[in-house]
């Protein structure tokens, strides 16, 4: 396993290591290139799946106030 870590850049639209772009302008790190490359399918999944459990939350609530 590398030590290695790599950043996907919002700035330049590319895949980066961890030496190149300030840390406010990427997203990572990752494990390798590939992984960075999907760094904007990866955030995309992850805040539709926090939005469902917000939705699910919700209604969970709406439904029975107690938490019960």
């Amino acid at each position: 396993m590398s030590d290695e870590q790599w950043f996907y850049c919002l700035k330049h639209g590319t895949v980066e290591p961890a030496e190149a772009c300030r840390a406010a302008d990427r997203l990572g790190p990752y494990p390798d290139r590939e992984t960075a490359a999907r760094a904007l399918d990866i955030a995309r999944e992850r805040t539709e799946a926090a939005d469902r459990a917000d939705r699910e939350w919700a209604e969970r609530g709406a439904r029975d106030p107690e938490g019960d």
